[in-house]
């Protein structure tokens, strides 16, 4: 099964009532120029294990990832709540995707290679938590090594859309940060603090959808239901089919009392979801959660049949099939499955699980 980690925080929808702000605590945020600083002592190292090795950008590459990962390192560990700076993530050796790329990201230009952050638009996570359902997206680095492109990612199981990553500039990535941090204040009820951080990421990126969606969320809480429409109706307007955003506006719409725009936004959302290969495959898990085999047959099938190259789709499909006794349809997804599985490790999974429902059948049909 695809692991379940919480990515960098995109969007936010509310399920509740707001509680009780919390009381407010002074919060030192950090300013654009601080966050992807690579302090003196980093350079030092990085001088000493990494660029006075090696003019090759390959070894420099290799031994940049040895000196994030290694113990005698940074001995890097990934942490879903870490969202810091790069100065943050060296003390306390701890990362998020995002803290993870804007770290290689600044380390790799340290030592003479040519690195970007790229945005990945949808990945197939989500979560709650203190009455908030938290949809997750995810970021990684993209490098350029001597002429061929390369991507490092701290998940080598994330579930990219079908047009994967895309490179972003470093004020989106900024942006990202900053809507991170808010999202973890709006979540602790700091509106205040969360306020300020989804203004910087604006700031950052002004067409920034999730921060705009974020924002709504925030002024829906302290109940400024004008201010919150506004906020969700200016993330659709940059992305009209933001499913987040079409969601919270249409509750909004109907505790407004406006029933006519609330079911233009929901039928808007329903036929978004309907074409959403990762909407469906959710809706998949949750079926099979409950035991729900046959509805969690259907969402897999359609997940499968809108995206059909997501190795982690026909591997649903083929677990609820083994569970409802169909071994011969389990087997023919978990080969599809294996065939498209992203990594040896991950084809050696599947090959194994298929070795295993190939037994089962064999030991069927000899009764």
């Amino acid at each position: 099964m695809i692991g379940w980690n919480a990515f960098a925080l995109l969007a936010v929808t509310a399920l509740s009532p707001a509680p009780t702000p919390a009381p407010q605590v002074a919060v030192d945020i950090p300013a654009p120029e601080q966050i992807m600083v690579v302090p003196p002592e980093i350079k030092a190292l990085l001088r000493e294990r990494v660029t006075d090795t090696t003019n090759s950008p390959e070894k420099r590459l290799q031994r940049l990832v040895e000196l994030i990962f290694e113990p005698s390192g940074l001995g890097l560990r990934y942490d879903t709540e870490a969202t810091l700076t790069i100065a943050e993530t060296w003390q306390q050796r701890r990362a998020n995707c995002l803290s993870f790329t804007l770290l290689f990201v600044a380390l790799a230009r340290e030592v003479g290679l040519e690195a970007h952050v790229q945005e990945v638009g949808q990945v197939v996570t989500w979560y709650q938590e203190q009455g908030l359902i938290f949809n997750a997206g995810h970021v990684n680095a993209g490098l350029r090594v001597n002429g061929r492109p390369a991507t490092m990612d701290l998940d080598s199981n994330v579930l990219y859309d079908s047009r994967g990553p895309r490179q972003i500039t470093d004020r989106r990535a900024l942006a990202h940060f900053y809507n991170n941090r808010g999202a973890d204040q709006l979540a602790a009820h700091d509106y205040v603090t969360a306020r300020r951080y989804f203004d910087l990421s604006l700031q950052m990126e002004p067409r920034f959808v999730p921060a705009w969606s974020n924002l709504g969320v925030l002024e829906s809480r302290v109940n400024d239901l004008t201010a919150a429409s506004h906020d969700f109706e200016t993330a659709l307007s940059i992305n009209k089919n933001h499913a987040p955003s079409l969601h919270n506006a249409s509750k909004l719409y109907l505790q407004m009392g406006d029933t006519r725009r609330a079911a233009q936004l929901q039928t808007r959302l329903d036929r978004s979801r309907s074409n959403d290969p990762f909407y469906q495959f959710m809706q998949g898990v949750i079926a099979e959660r409950a035991t729900n085999y046959p509805l969690a047959v259907h969402y897999y099938g359609k997940a499968v049949r809108l995206y059909g190259r997501a190795h982690q789709f026909h591997f649903g499909l083929a677990r609820v099939y083994f569970l409802s006794g169909n071994n011969r349809l389990a087997e023919r997804e978990m080969a599809r499955a294996r065939a498209l599985g992203g990594s040896d490790e991950q084809r050696a999974i599947y090959q194994t699980k298929l070795d295993g429902i190939r037994r089962l059948e064999a030991r069927h049909a000899a009764h």
